[in-house]
Protein backbone atom coordinates (compact mmCIF):
# COMPACT_ATOMS: atom_id res chain seq x y z
CA UNK A 1 0.00 0.00 0.00
CA UNK A 2 1.44 3.23 -0.67
CA UNK A 3 1.29 6.32 1.63
CA UNK A 4 -1.21 9.16 0.20
CA UNK A 5 1.29 11.70 1.50
CA UNK A 6 4.97 10.72 0.07
CA UNK A 7 4.22 7.45 -2.04
CA UNK A 8 6.30 5.06 0.11
CA UNK A 9 5.30 1.84 -0.13
CA UNK A 10 6.58 1.05 3.22
CA UNK A 11 3.47 0.96 6.33
CA UNK A 12 2.25 -0.85 9.29
CA UNK A 13 -1.10 -1.50 10.17
CA UNK A 14 -1.46 -0.11 13.60
CA UNK A 15 -5.73 -0.93 13.48
CA UNK A 16 -7.55 -3.84 12.11
CA UNK A 17 -11.65 -3.84 12.28
CA UNK A 18 -14.83 -5.20 10.15
CA UNK A 19 -16.90 -2.82 8.56
CA UNK A 20 -20.34 -2.54 6.51
CA UNK A 21 -21.75 -5.35 8.96
CA UNK A 22 -18.60 -7.52 8.00
CA UNK A 23 -17.98 -7.15 4.08
CA UNK A 24 -15.14 -4.71 4.60
CA UNK A 25 -12.39 -4.52 6.38
CA UNK A 26 -11.16 -0.66 8.32
CA UNK A 27 -7.87 -0.75 8.36
CA UNK A 28 -5.72 2.32 10.21
CA UNK A 29 -2.06 2.03 8.81
CA UNK A 30 1.07 4.02 9.25
CA UNK A 31 3.62 5.03 6.82
CA UNK A 32 7.36 4.09 7.95
CA UNK A 33 9.03 6.46 5.94
CA UNK A 34 6.74 10.11 6.99
CA UNK A 35 4.57 8.57 10.30
CA UNK A 36 1.48 9.89 8.89
CA UNK A 37 -1.47 8.02 9.48
CA UNK A 38 -4.15 7.19 6.90
CA UNK A 39 -7.36 4.69 6.67
CA UNK A 40 -7.50 2.09 3.83
CA UNK A 41 -10.82 0.04 3.20
CA UNK A 42 -10.62 -3.27 1.70
CA UNK A 43 -13.91 -4.63 0.22
CA UNK A 44 -14.62 -8.41 -1.63
CA UNK A 45 -13.71 -8.61 -5.35
CA UNK A 46 -16.94 -10.48 -6.14
CA UNK A 47 -18.94 -7.63 -5.94
CA UNK A 48 -16.89 -6.44 -9.17
CA UNK A 49 -17.83 -9.09 -11.67
CA UNK A 50 -21.34 -7.23 -11.86
CA UNK A 51 -21.67 -4.61 -15.34
CA UNK A 52 -23.64 -1.83 -15.82
CA UNK A 53 -25.97 -1.45 -18.80
CA UNK A 54 -25.58 2.23 -19.45
CA UNK A 55 -28.42 3.64 -21.25
CA UNK A 56 -26.32 4.36 -24.45
CA UNK A 57 -25.89 0.09 -24.33
CA UNK A 58 -22.56 -0.02 -23.35
CA UNK A 59 -20.90 -2.23 -20.32
CA UNK A 60 -18.74 -1.12 -17.50
CA UNK A 61 -17.86 -2.44 -14.27
CA UNK A 62 -20.07 -1.67 -11.27
CA UNK A 63 -17.79 1.37 -9.26
CA UNK A 64 -18.98 1.55 -5.95
CA UNK A 65 -17.89 5.36 -5.90
CA UNK A 66 -19.56 6.42 -8.56
CA UNK A 67 -22.65 5.73 -7.14
CA UNK A 68 -21.39 7.41 -3.63
CA UNK A 69 -20.08 10.22 -5.72
CA UNK A 70 -23.87 11.20 -7.65
CA UNK A 71 -25.33 10.30 -3.82
CA UNK A 72 -22.48 13.21 -2.46
CA UNK A 73 -23.24 15.74 -4.74
CA UNK A 74 -27.41 15.24 -4.42
CA UNK A 75 -26.69 15.83 -0.66
CA UNK A 76 -24.48 18.32 -0.31
CA UNK A 77 -25.10 21.09 1.80
CA UNK A 78 -27.87 18.81 2.96
CA UNK A 79 -28.89 17.46 6.74
CA UNK A 80 -27.49 14.10 5.41
CA UNK A 81 -24.55 12.75 7.39
CA UNK A 82 -21.71 10.35 5.39
CA UNK A 83 -23.01 7.44 7.62
CA UNK A 84 -26.61 7.69 6.41
CA UNK A 85 -25.12 7.65 2.67
CA UNK A 86 -22.98 4.67 3.09
CA UNK A 87 -26.29 2.97 4.46
CA UNK A 88 -28.34 3.46 1.87
CA UNK A 89 -24.78 2.49 -0.81
CA UNK A 90 -24.94 -0.24 1.52
CA UNK A 91 -28.92 -1.42 1.06
CA UNK A 92 -28.84 -0.40 -2.76
CA UNK A 93 -26.05 -2.88 -3.56
CA UNK A 94 -27.59 -5.10 -1.12
CA UNK A 95 -30.87 -5.71 -3.41
CA UNK A 96 -29.01 -5.17 -6.74
CA UNK A 97 -26.28 -8.12 -6.20
CA UNK A 98 -29.12 -10.52 -4.72
CA UNK A 99 -31.24 -9.85 -7.53
CA UNK A 100 -29.02 -9.54 -10.31
CA UNK A 101 -25.52 -12.23 -11.25
CA UNK A 102 -23.61 -10.56 -14.03
CA UNK A 103 -25.66 -7.18 -15.40
CA UNK A 104 -28.02 -4.66 -14.04
CA UNK A 105 -29.12 -1.86 -16.32
CA UNK A 106 -28.09 1.94 -14.60
CA UNK A 107 -31.37 2.58 -14.28
CA UNK A 108 -32.16 0.19 -11.77
CA UNK A 109 -29.66 1.11 -10.00
CA UNK A 110 -30.75 4.96 -9.79
CA UNK A 111 -33.95 3.51 -9.37
CA UNK A 112 -33.31 1.75 -6.14
CA UNK A 113 -31.11 4.80 -4.77
CA UNK A 114 -33.80 7.26 -5.40
CA UNK A 115 -36.53 5.24 -4.35
CA UNK A 116 -34.24 4.96 -0.85
CA UNK A 117 -32.71 8.72 -0.74
CA UNK A 118 -36.82 10.15 -1.41
CA UNK A 119 -37.76 8.89 2.14
CA UNK A 120 -34.17 9.99 3.95
CA UNK A 121 -34.30 13.61 1.96
CA UNK A 122 -36.70 14.93 -0.52
CA UNK A 123 -34.30 17.91 -1.62
CA UNK A 124 -31.79 15.53 -2.14
CA UNK A 125 -34.06 13.15 -3.96
CA UNK A 126 -34.80 16.13 -6.23
CA UNK A 127 -31.31 17.12 -7.20
CA UNK A 128 -31.03 13.11 -7.90
CA UNK A 129 -34.08 12.62 -10.11
CA UNK A 130 -33.37 15.84 -12.32
CA UNK A 131 -30.17 13.52 -13.26
CA UNK A 132 -31.81 10.31 -13.12
CA UNK A 133 -35.01 11.49 -14.84
CA UNK A 134 -33.24 13.29 -17.24
CA UNK A 135 -35.79 16.18 -16.69
CA UNK A 136 -36.31 18.22 -20.26
CA UNK A 137 -37.70 21.08 -18.76
CA UNK A 138 -38.96 23.23 -15.93
CA UNK A 139 -42.34 21.46 -16.11
CA UNK A 140 -40.49 18.14 -15.36
CA UNK A 141 -39.01 19.05 -12.54
CA UNK A 142 -42.43 20.94 -11.26
CA UNK A 143 -44.18 17.87 -11.86
CA UNK A 144 -41.43 15.70 -9.57
CA UNK A 145 -41.22 18.51 -6.81
CA UNK A 146 -45.53 18.30 -6.81
CA UNK A 147 -45.32 14.43 -6.69
CA UNK A 148 -42.72 14.30 -3.53
CA UNK A 149 -44.86 16.80 -1.55
CA UNK A 150 -48.32 14.73 -2.63
CA UNK A 151 -46.38 11.53 -0.91
CA UNK A 152 -45.30 13.69 2.41
CA UNK A 153 -48.01 12.84 3.96
CA UNK A 154 -47.74 8.86 3.82
CA UNK A 155 -44.82 7.13 5.06
CA UNK A 156 -42.23 9.64 3.89
CA UNK A 157 -40.43 11.31 6.90
CA UNK A 158 -40.27 15.48 5.83
CA UNK A 159 -37.54 17.32 6.09
CA UNK A 160 -39.12 19.98 5.19
CA UNK A 161 -41.10 22.01 2.43
CA UNK A 162 -38.85 21.87 -0.66
CA UNK A 163 -40.48 25.81 -1.59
Amino acid sequence: MRCPYCGEDRDKVIDSRGTEEGRAIRRRRQCLACERRYTTYEHIEANHRLSVIKKDGTRVPYDRQKLLGGLQKACYKRPVSAQAMLQLIEEVEEEIFRRYEREVKAVEIGRELSERLKRLDQVAYVRFASVYKQFRDLDDLLDEVRDVLNTDGDDTPSQGRLF
